[in-house]
Formats: C-alpha cells, structure tokens, sequence
C-alpha cells in the first residue's frame, strides 16, 4: 500500500528564464559553435513562397533538418532546386525562435553529383588558362583542303555514324580513320591520350590533316573524361589541328577550350572539317566560266591581230620589185646631186685661188704673230690658275671653318631626333623622346630623361 505525503519543506531558490530567452541563448550557442557546415541531403517539402526566401528540409535515412535561404543568398544558386534532388548546402545553425524549430540557415547550395566535379571542372579551367593552353594565338587554322580526317570516339556510338553520314553527304572524297576509344568512366582518359599520341604519330604515314575528338551528351559525370587534365595537355601538345565535338550545344567542356576549334555537336564538327561537295560543284562551275570568258576574249585578241598582220602582209616578189623601183629612184637622183655638187665646188674653188692670189699673204709674219699670241696665250692662262687656286686655298679655308665636323672635333656634338631634325632648342623635345647624338667619330642614341 503506498501513501502520497505532502513535502511541506520549503523549495530551494532557483533561477527561471522564459521561454525567448531560452530559445535565444540555444541559437546564440549553435550559432557559435556551428558558424559554417556542409551538409548533404536530399530535398523535400520544398517552398518558394513570393518573398523569393526558400524553405526545405534536407534528410537522409535517419534524420532530417529544416533548411532556409533567403533571397539575397539563393539567387547566386546555379540551378533550380526541387524535391527529391540530392544537394550540397553550406550554412550556419541556428534557431527559429519564433518557433523553437532547429534548423540550417543556408548560404550556398549546389547539386551533390555534379557540385564536387563541377569545383574540380572550374579549379582545371583557371589552372590551365594561367598557363596559356587556351590562349587564342596558339590554336592552329583549320587545313584548307582536307583529305583525311581521324575521328577519335566510341566505335558504337551516334557519333561516328553522325560523322560519317554528314561525310558522306557533303563529300565522299574525305577518307575517315576511327580510333575507337572509351568515352566515358575510369578508363576513358588513357584510352583518349593514346589515340591521340597514335594519330599524331602515325599523321605522315596516314596521310591525317585533322582530329574529331568527340562524344554525345550526357551529365557533367558522363563527360567527365574530356575534363581531366591528361586529355588537355594531350590536345594541347598535339601536331595535329583538333577539333571538339563533345556533348550537346550547351555543354562545355575543358577539351573544347583547349582545342584548336570547339564544335557544338559532332555533327558540326564533320561540316566545319569537310567542303560542301555543292559549294564546291558552285566554286568549280564560277571557276570555268571566268576560264571560258578569259579564253574567248583572248581569242578574239588574237583574231583581230591575226587579220591586221594578213592586211599587212604582201608578196616576197612584190616586195622586192617594189624596193628595186624606190633603189632606181634613189640612184638617179644621187647621180643628179653629185654632178650638181661637183659642178660648185669646181666654180668656188677657182674663185677662191683667184682671191688668194690677189692677197698673197705674209705666212712669216703671220707665224711670228701666232708664236707671240701662244705665248700670251700660256701666261694668261698660268695666271689664272694661280688666282683660281687661291681662291680655292681660300674657299676651303672658310669651308673647314664652317664644316660642323670641325667643331665636332673640338668635342661638340650633335644632337637629332627620331625624324632626323636638328635639335637646337629643348622645346624640341619631351620626355622619353628617342635622340642620335653624332661625335666626331661615331655615333649613339639616348633617352631624354628631362630637360630644361
């Protein structure tokens, strides 16, 4: 039998809190002690009410958490959350005093599967373009005229039978080499490396202008083989062009920044390798008929030459006989001339013996009067070299003194600008300006550095 007594001994003094202040003092606590934590769940009773804030709960097999994330937080999300996706939160723990629910105040969210690879994706990519591997000026042109292009891919895939139908349609001349390779999982990687080292060095002896490096769509995980490393620095150390044809227009992967050309689908790819059979056809026919006009209008050229060269042309026989007349003309009127002439000079010459008998000149006085004219001749010559020669000693005398080599050799120089000026005042000059300055001997060029 038991008997319920009263304790009619007074209670010991205690501290009471209310309900605010308890809830306070628990999220102080968490807040401190749990400042940052990355949490993986999966999503459910998600709520995206009109303040833009998103309410969740993240939970595992075990347990559960309530998630909030304002606004000013979610928009910089990569993605749009929904339940049933399992994510990657970042935040802090707190509590909703209001309530006293516990729960995780998020700062960041991301896609578990893709969010690792994605960081490890965006890590590569700054990596390598720190280095220059995708810097423009390294990527080589696309062949002009290809012949033989290599496609490294999977031998079952949609890609190579893409590839080879476009081929095929577009111009069947094109030979296609396939290396067939893994695309996707562990193995996926060395086997790309591989065919690419293979297709680089057997290039000569295939006769290989270009790589199609490519795979379908899929996940960030599916394409994960065209974000390692090994496969860029593959690409990038390749003699051959590449071009990337990984995944679907919207997916970018590193291979495609590396690569000499990114196509957006394997499809492209093929196209941006291959002339259009069509355009060719187009090319060739334009081709001919400039041909065909250049041609006739050379014939006609020709033809029009041909008929002034017949107009021209005459019998050797009439020729002849024409040139003998014109020789009969010339003939007599030489004789006619000669006799003429001759005729004058007979008169003139018995006119001038005439008149050389009547002046009977002094040939003595005549020679003793050239010897004294020689004589002056000479002296008035001799003098005037002398007074030229001092007057040359003299123009030289001035012309030296004038010469600015003179005066370099006194230890000046000679200061000139860029455009070949003379300086002579500073105002000529600025800084950083590039001057020549000339010594008597040799020259050297200086930087002005100020001036005054």
């Amino acid at each position: 039998m038991s008997f319920f007594t009263e304790n009619t001994q007074p209670a010991p003094s205690r501290d009471v809190i209310s309900v605010t202040s308890l809830n306070r003092m628990a999220r102080s606590l968490l807040e401190n002690h749990f400042p940052n934590v990355i949490v993986e769940g999966e999503i459910s009773n998600l709520s995206m009410p009109g303040s833009g804030h998103w309410y969740l709960t993240l939970k595992d097999e075990g347990s559960q958490i309530r998630c909030a994330m304002f606004r000013n937080r979610n928009m910089s999300a990569r993605f749009r959350p929904r339940d049933g996706m399992q994510v990657i939160v970042r935040g802090r723990l707190s509590i909703y005093e209001g309530r006293g629910d516990y729960q995780l105040i998020a700062d960041a969210i991301e896609e578990a599967g893709d969010g690792a690879l994605r960081r490890r994706f965006e890590m590569l990519k700054q990596k390598l373009a720190a280095e220059g591997l995708f810097a423009e000026e390294r990527k080589r042109a696309m062949p002009e005229h290809v012949r033989h292009i290599g496609v490294i891919t999977s031998a079952t895939g949609a890609v190579i039978r893409d590839i080879v139908s476009v081929l095929g349609r577009r111009f069947p001349a094109i030979r296609i080499t396939l290396i067939p390779v893994v695309v996707q999982g562990t193995e996926a990687p060395a086997a790309i490396v591989r065919a690419i080292a293979i297709a680089n060095r057997r290039r000569e002896e295939l006769g290989l202008d270009v790589l199609i490096v490519g795979r379908g769509g899929g996940s960030l995980e599916d394409l994960q083989a065209f974000n390692e490393e090994s496969v860029a620095r593959a690409i990038h150390d390749s003699a051959l062009p590449i071009v990337s044809a990984v995944g679907h227009e919207t997916d970018f992967t590193i291979a495609d920044f590396v690569a000499d050309a990114r196509a957006p689908t394997p499809t492209a790819a093929a196209q941006m390798a291959s002339p259009n059979r069509d355009d060719l056809r187009q090319d060739l026919s334009h081709l001919y008929q400039r041909l065909a006009r250049v041609t006739e209008r050379a014939l006609e050229r020709r033809m029009q030459q041909l008929d002034v060269l017949a107009r021209r042309l005459t019998h050797p026989g009439e020729r002849i006989a024409n040139q003998l007349l014109q020789l009969g003309h010339l003939a007599s009127r030489l004789r006619s001339a000669w006799q003429l002439t001759s005729g004058n000079s007979e008169w003139r010459l018995r006119e001038l013996y005439q008149q050389l008998l009547t002046l009977r000149p002094d040939f003595a006085a005549l020679a003793t009067g050239q010897q004294a004219l020689a004589r002056r001749l000479v002296s008035a010559a001799a003098h005037r070299v002398d007074g030229l020669r001092a007057d040359l000693k003299s123009l030289s005398a001035q012309l030296s003194q004038l010469n600015p080599r003179a005066v370099l050799e006194r230890g000046y120089s000679m200061v000139e600008t860029g455009a070949g000026d003379i300086v002579r005042d500073s105002a000529q000059l600025s800084a950083d300006d590039e001057v020549r300055l000339t010594f008597a001997r040799g020259w050297a060029s200086a930087k002005v550095r100020e001036k005054g």
